[in-house]
């Protein structure tokens, strides 16, 4: 219980962050400045109405000048974060586990954010793309071979841009956009080839699984744009995190 505190406490601090990148990084708002204000009234939010989770239950999730209401998202993000934090935390604190539990920490923050501003936006952000793929590579540079994360990379960007390329060639649509693609590659240089190719299969079989029941139930029709990417990242974070379960899984096929 003592060491989680430590953890939980830098997982809120961190959510806190993340909700500043889904808000700011869409609206191509800097993601240090401006300081943290109300949306509504441009009122500043000083630091001790700024503090994950407790903040907002004092002030009632409103604003203290013009009590705009706050989402309850903000805390929501904040706590998850937190408890994420609390579950990728090491058993045993040394600086190998301390540096892994950095990364994998770093990665599904970064896949979170992913996540939540495609859904909302419908876009992946080149910048937290490049941040993801630096991540992968330095790992990948120390315990990976280099056949491994340059097959990977290479097939999470050839494989998926040609299937575009001919989806659009026939029926003059654009299939997966840029974003996905690109996602495709960085997450290539962890997964390696065949780990790629897995995700590339299973997030088109979820996605279109999917559409298929959101038009059954009216809820989407042949026009309508799908954001992609969670189910992209949904794969991934299953191959990344629950790797021996997912290799049960993907047993059960052949790709």
């Amino acid at each position: 219980m003592t060491l989680m505190t430590p953890f939980f406490i830098f997982g809120i601090m961190i959510g806190s962050f993340l909700n500043a990148v889904i808000y700011r990084i869409p609206n191509n708002i800097n993601i240090a400045y401006p300081r943290s204000h109300c949306p509504k009234c441009k009122k500043l939010i000083y630091w001790y109405e700024n503090i994950p989770i407790l903040s907002y239950i004092f002030l009632r999730g409103k604003c203290s000048k013009c009590h705009q209401s706050f989402s309850i998202l903000y805390p929501a993000v904040e706590l998850f974060i937190g408890l994420v934090s609390i579950w990728l935390m090491p058993d045993v604190l040394t600086n190998t586990t301390l540096m892994l539990y950095a990364f994998y920490f770093s990665v599904f923050c970064a896949l979170f954010c992913h996540f939540v501003i495609d859904i909302k936006h419908q876009i992946l952000p080149d910048s937290i793309n490049i941040y993801l793929g630096l991540l992968f590579l330095v790992y990948a540079i120390f315990f990976k071979p280099p056949i491994f994360y340059l097959m990977g990379a290479g097939l999470g960007f050839l494989f998926p841009y040609l299937v575009t390329l001919a989806f659009y060639k026939l029926k003059g649509q654009v299939g997966l956009g840029g974003g996905d693609i690109k996602l495709y590659t960085v997450l290539g240089i962890i997964l390696g080839p065949v780990g790629v190719i897995n995700n590339i299969f299973l997030s088109c079989f979820f996605g279109a699984v999917f559409s298929l029941f959101m038009m059954a139930i009216g809820r989407m029709d042949r026009k309508t744009k799908l954001a992609f990417g969670p189910f992209i990242i949904v794969v991934a974070l299953f191959q990344l995190f629950f790797p021996s379960q997912f290799r049960i899984f993907s047993s059960l096929w052949s790709i």
